[in-house]
């Protein structure tokens, strides 16, 4: 809570709204065109329902970045458009040294509904937008595009590389370094660069997301999962360009390079 009591929400029509959206979409709009954030006091319309801003509060972003907004279970049946059955879920917070598990088990045994843990909630919520959304076809199309471009990229990048120095690999030859010691050099090479570009674009985008964070309605999170995930991206991407100029210097003859 930023601004006013949780107790108001016991007045007749009272919500508490989140701050994004208290300042964004829920705004006035001034004849002169900007915005003026609504406060507590102010009267909103929800589904032709008279509604009065008793509180004003700071929450974890949604996905599609929608205005939250907090009220008794009796004001949200009378907001909420008719239909048979307006209650979606009902949060419980189990007792200390209580097992969640065991608890969802209890629940569902008394009441005959299903009962879910958070991380089971998370779940189920990921398992609905990746069945019936398109948002992971398009997420995984962005991402199949970028890891090809990645290895195009790079992969010309070193090859050109290799064949601006062909001609010192080829003295190395020339002074007995085996194949096996020449691919130990490029994938060294390969690493250290991948290495750099690795920490150069994480601590990029955890600069960014600590930029917008707090101050846009946009949501940003950087699991380990995803870090792994690109730390091991990268990886394939370094050895598949690495691959490419590793053939053209096994098969490189020393005497080739001294004749011309």
């Amino acid at each position: 809570m930023l601004i006013g009591k949780l107790a108001d929400l016991r007045r007749s029509g009272g919500v508490i709204v989140d701050i994004n959206g208290a300042q964004g979409k829920l705004a006035h709009i001034l004849p002169n065109g900007t915005k003026e954030p609504i406060k507590v006091g102010d009267e909103m319309e929800i589904n032709d329902n008279r509604s009065v801003v008793v509180g004003i509060c700071k929450v974890t972003q949604t996905f599609q970045a929608n205005p939250v907004i907090y009220t008794t279970y009796s004001s949200a049946t009378s907001f909420a458009p008719s239909q048979r059955l307006k209650l979606s879920f009902v949060p419980v917070k189990a007792k200390q040294g209580q097992d969640p598990h065991v608890l969802c088990r209890r629940i569902e045994k008394a009441t005959s509904l299903r009962a879910y843990t958070r991380d089971e909630f998370k779940m189920i919520t990921f398992l609905y937008y990746l069945k019936y959304t398109g948002m992971p076809i398009n997420f995984l199309t962005a991402v199949a595009l970028g890891f090809l471009v990645g290895v195009a990229i790079s992969g010309q990048t070193f090859y050109n590389f290799t064949l601006d120095n062909l001609r010192y690999f080829g003295t190395l030859k020339a002074m007995g370094a085996r194949n096996g010691m020449l691919l130990r050099m490029i994938l060294l090479q390969a690493l250290v660069v991948g290495a750099i570009g690795y920490g150069l674009g994480v601590g990029t985008a955890s600069a960014w997301g600590m930029l917008i964070s707090g101050r846009t309605q946009l949501a940003f999170r950087l699991p380990w999962h995803l870090l792994m995930v690109s730390a091991i991206a990268v990886l394939v991407i370094c050895l598949s360009s690495a691959a490419l100029s590793i053939r053209k210097v096994m098969k490189l003859e020393p005497a080739v390079v001294f004749r011309s």
